[in-house]
């Protein structure tokens, strides 16, 4: 049992570290780091704009660190914050032109990445993968409510 815990989380620990080093590499030259990269990716996918509470949703992210990364890239002027209804509190998250072409470099590195890591993998193989993966999140996520059964 205890080969199948540390193969687990070397796996996990390795997978994360690599991407994070993949993502801060690409988002270099626009001064950001590897987590923005999800941030970009998301509002990419969202032209209307997006609300920060529908932002954390997407990205799996709590309400603090969104926060700081959207701070982070109005800074950069990569992201505006539009008012709704004479309210900025429930304003819509909006790519600026420059927003929008690092966040479209980082969708096609970040695919061509994803391609080449599963390159090994058949369509069946890489549908049980991502099956087994939701099905593992999905567990680990109750057993962190929940704690681990005695």
């Amino acid at each position: 049992m205890l080969d199948r815990f540390e193969r687990f989380s070397f796996a996990i620990s390795e997978l994360s570290r690599c991407w994070r080093k993949l993502a801060t590499d690409e988002l270099v030259k626009y001064g950001l780091k590897g987590p923005h990269a999800i941030y970009l990716t998301t509002m990419y996918k969202y032209p209307q704009g997006i609300t920060v509470p529908q932002l954390c949703k997407a990205c799996g992210k709590d309400k603090s660190d969104a926060s700081r990364m959207i701070s982070i890239l109005k800074k950069k002027g990569l992201v505006t914050k539009r008012v709704v209804d004479g309210s900025l509190y429930r304003g819509t998250l909006h790519l600026t032109d420059e927003g929008k072409l690092a966040a479209e470099h980082i969708t096609i590195r970040a695919s061509r990445a994803v391609k080449v890591a599963g390159k090994d993998l058949t369509q069946e193989e890489r549908n049980i993968f991502y099956k087994s993966l939701d099905s593992i999140t999905a567990n680990l996520r109750e057993l962190c409510k929940e704690g681990i059964p005695e």
